[in-house]
């Protein structure tokens, strides 16, 4: 079986594994607490990605939630609430527990801010709320559930959404249809979603909105991992970079001639020329 071999880091309440060659998925696993993420989630999963980002043989990364209600419905409140009562009492929840009060660097689980090197794509097989959708609005492609909804209801219970979500969403859809959603803390349907160009796509049906994603993981799988790395770092330089003309000339400069001197560009070129399907080796940029 694919990724037999590998050895991930232990992640906290959730399922790692390798369906394809190259393929990790991870399957958020708590589904009777709508698979929301805990403090130490947050941490478990972020290890998990620089793992993946570092390991050679993995080219794409899939992640969806267990059961058939929920993708994620964000942060486990109760904890949150509990925290918050530790700070009022004087409790010094300090660096010793940083996990308890702040996300890591990648964001909530780990991937809502998360810039990374290899691509991240969702299967939102339910509800995606709060951190569940800043989640999603990070991904490099979702597709969802036609059941999926979404939503950042993080103001309604007098929070607020602190996963990097509210930046991506203006940056997506402009202000007044952010404002619509974040404001009134409202669910938006798949529908609506895709019409807003949130998500990609949506499945034939709730049952295949995940074997349909793993299918999208697989033809990136195929391409060259190193031109897959540099295109979408390029995307990412573009769409979180004010001006077009400095994004693309980050992303150039900083891979242009690795990438030409690399084995993987040497063996496309080469494949091309020689009508043959090439064989890719795992990524050195």
């Amino acid at each position: 079986m694919a990724g037999d071999s590998l050895k991930p880091p232990a992640v906290e309440g959730c399922t790692v594994t390798f369906p394809s060659p190259h393929i990790l998925l991870l399957t958020l696993s708590r589904p009777k607490q709508m698979n929301s993420i805990t403090h130490t989630m947050n941490w478990y999963i972020e290890n998990l990605f620089a793992w993946y980002d570092a390991e050679p043989t993995l080219r794409v990364a899939v992640i969806t939630g267990s059961g058939t209600k929920a993708f994620c419905a964000g942060s486990d409140l109760i904890e949150i609430e509990e925290s918050r009562k530790a700070k009022l009492e004087g409790v010094d929840l300090g660096q010793a527990e940083v996990w308890r009060h702040e996300h890591p660097r990648g964001g909530f689980a780990g991937v809502s801010r998360r810039r990374g090197r290899k691509p991240v794509l969702v299967a939102v097989n339910g509800v995606a709320l709060g951190g569940g959708f800043e989640i999603v609005l990070n991904s490099d492609i979702a597709i969802a559930s036609p059941k999926a909804q979404f939503g950042l209801p993080e103001a309604t219970v007098g929070v607020y959404a602190y996963g990097g979500g509210l930046p991506r969403l203006v940056r997506a859809v402009g202000m007044q249809a952010a404002s619509d959603i974040a404001l009134t803390g409202r669910r938006i349907s798949a529908q609506e979603a895709l019409q807003l160009r949130l998500i990609s796509g949506i499945a034939k049906s709730p049952e295949s909105v995940l074997e349909e994603t793993l299918e999208k993981a697989k033809q990136i799988a195929a391409i060259s991992p190193d031109g897959i790395i540099v295109t979408r770092d390029a995307l990412r330089e573009a769409w979180e970079t004010a001006s077009v003309e400095r994004a693309f000339q980050i992303t150039h400069d900083n891979f242009f001639d690795k990438l030409m001197q690399s084995k993987n560009s040497g063996e496309g070129l080469s494949a091309f020329r020689e009508k043959r399907k090439p064989q890719w080796k795992g990524s050195k940029l």
